[in-house]
This record gives C-alpha cells, structure tokens and sequence, in this order.
C-alpha cells in the first residue's frame, strides 16, 4: 500500500506524541513528519521529495507561529495547494474564523481524549486527496473538535 505522509508542526510534547500515535494505530502507512515552529515546516517540506497530502499547523509556536506560516504557505506557489488544518486549544471564534479567511480548509480544536483524536483522524486520513473537503464537512456535525471550512 502506499504511502500517504502528514505534516504536523506543533511546539507541545505531549500533543505530537498523541498525534503520531494515533496515526500509527490507524493506519501504518502514513509517515508523519513533524516540526516544532513555522521555520522547520519549510526546512522539511524543501528536504522531503514528495508533498504532503496535509498540513496541521498549530497556532502557537515560537519563532514562526502557525498563522504566519499558513500566509507563507497559501503565497508559494510550490506548496499553495497542500491542504492545511489549524489546530489549537483554543476555540475562539475569531481563531476559527481567521483560519478560514487564511485558507485553512477547517479549524480542529485539540482533544484531550486519545480516542476522540483517533476518530477525528481516522476519518481525515481515510479520506485524503479530492474526497478530504466533504470528509470535513460531515465532520463539522458530528465532531465537538472540528469547525469552520472554508470554501
């Protein structure tokens, strides 16, 4: 099967570890590259040779956070067209709906429960490529962690 790799740039610990394990416990065939900032987004999508397939910015990190990196993303041309979902703890109207003025296609607040971040995940990652958008959308009413698509 073929591999399908994941971005996630978060600073928290604790929260990538979750997030890596939950993906290893859905599906083995997705590599997820992580960073801590904005800076080594770019540093690892510049030194992996194919794309990912999504992004998941966390909005706070140091050095660069997820909302500049987002700007720089959705402004180069090379990687303009990777998905991106912001994820955060919080979930403060005004992040959401800036994530989607920005070009995010959702905003995901950040479970505490390992087996609510595995059921989010499981059906993004199942749902990959062209089907992702709709994936999300029958999302928005299900999930208590997923919010604001834009279009």
């Amino acid at each position: 099967m073929e591999k399908k790799i994941i971005l996630l740039a978060d600073d928290d610990i604790d929260d990538t570890e979750m997030f890596c394990e939950a993906l290893e416990d859905i599906n083995e065939n997705i590599v997820c590259h992580c960073a801590v900032n904005g800076n080594q987004v770019f540093e690892i999508l510049n030194s992996i040779n194919e794309k990912p397939e999504l992004i998941f910015l966390d909005l706070n990190m140091p050095i660069m956070n997820g909302w500049d990196c987002l700007k720089l993303l959705k402004k180069d041309s090379n990687y303009q067209d990777i998905p991106v979902i912001m994820i955060s703890t919080s979930s403060h109207k005004k992040d959401m709906e800036a994530a989607a003025g920005l070009g995010s296609i959702c905003y995901f607040v950040k479970p505490n429960n390992f087996n609510d971040l595995k059921e989010v995940l499981r059906i993004i990652t199942s749902n990959l490529g062209p089907d992702l958008k709709e994936a999300i959308v029958n999302l928005l009413n299900k999930s208590k962690h997923i919010f604001t698509c834009s279009d």
